[in-house]
């Protein structure tokens, strides 16, 4: 069956494991804008389910959009698919979209590897690329060539799955890069959550040297608190975090004849008396 029907949006379900997020964004207000304007042209794709609804495996976003704006039912492709081919689609249909986070990516990889891997498909013929012979390479191979990625992408994308969702926020972030969150997965839960209440602590996150050792001491059994304060302590001059202000909003409230490194140096000489101030406010109560 492959046909198209005028679906209530109460009846059109989200996928249960969808892992792309749906969010009021830039490119939200664009389609709720188009779709206000001319009305939702690409109509949504859905399969049916056993209680009479429809799970959706593609359109999420102009689901959300519809909701928004009030509209009540949308055109809607019927595919018969299974559990597996449903994965599949819902996940190619989404990855080609311009912005991707890197925990929508790495979860993606996973429900597509495990669902061609239980369709048992070889899938180590095509790729293009050398690849050791063991199911999970071909698989892996496989899904990168959909998406113009090597076997070992996918699975460093895969492995960011690991992490505990305060660490892989902050991959999605930009506050933690990729190759060193890729070695902080290896660490164990409890491991990660030890190292979320240092970074909060020292105020600073691992760069990939660090990464690497704490992933050794992991995987030595060797990691301890202590060991994790000692490295992630450094100090490190580009991940200082900076604070910027555009020089025009408080240029006037300076002599002309100031340099930059003296309204620095007279900020931050303001910024102590206002700690103080507030440190003997607090302490008179």
């Amino acid at each position: 069956m492959n046909e198209i029907k005028n679906i209530q949006i109460t009846d059109l379900v989200s996928a249960p494991d969808n892992p792309f997020k749906v969010t009021m964004d830039t490119e939200m207000e664009r389609l709720i804008e188009s779709i206000a304007k001319t009305g939702v042209i690409a109509p949504i794709i859905a399969r049916p389910t056993d209680n009479g609804k429809y799970e959706i495996v593609s359109g999420h976003r102009r689901k959300y959009a519809c909701e928004y704006l009030g509209i009540k039912s949308v055109p809607t492709i019927i595919k018969e698919l299974d559990r597996n081919e449903a994965v599949i689609f819902l996940v190619d249909s989404n990855l080609h979209r311009e912005h991707i986070l890197p925990s929508e990516k790495g979860f993606a990889y996973k429900l597509k590897m495990e669902a061609l891997s239980r369709q048992g498909k070889r899938t180590d013929l095509t790729s293009g690329q050398p690849v050791p012979k063991s199911d999970d390479n071909r698989t892996t191979a496989q899904i990168g060539m959909d998406m113009g990625d090597s076997y070992k992408t996918v699975q460093r994308y895969i492995r960011l799955t690991n992490l505990i969702p305060p660490i892989l926020d902050m991959v999605d972030e930009k506050r933690i890069a990729f190759t060193p969150a890729v070695e902080l997965s290896y660490l164990l839960p409890e491991e990660q959550t030890m190292l979320v209440s240092e970074m909060e602590y020292n105020d600073c996150t691992p760069n990939l040297s660090q990464a690497q050792r704490l992933k050794a001491l992991s995987m030595q059994g060797l990691f301890t608190a202590e060991r994790l304060s000692a490295i992630m302590s450094e100090e490190k001059a580009n991940q200082k975090e900076r604070v910027k202000i555009p020089a025009e909003r408080i240029r006037k409230y300076f002599p002309k004849d100031y340099t930059t490194a003296q309204i620095e140096e007279t900020i931050v000489k303001l910024c102590e008396a206002y700690h103080r101030k507030r440190t003997r406010d607090r302490d008179s109560r």
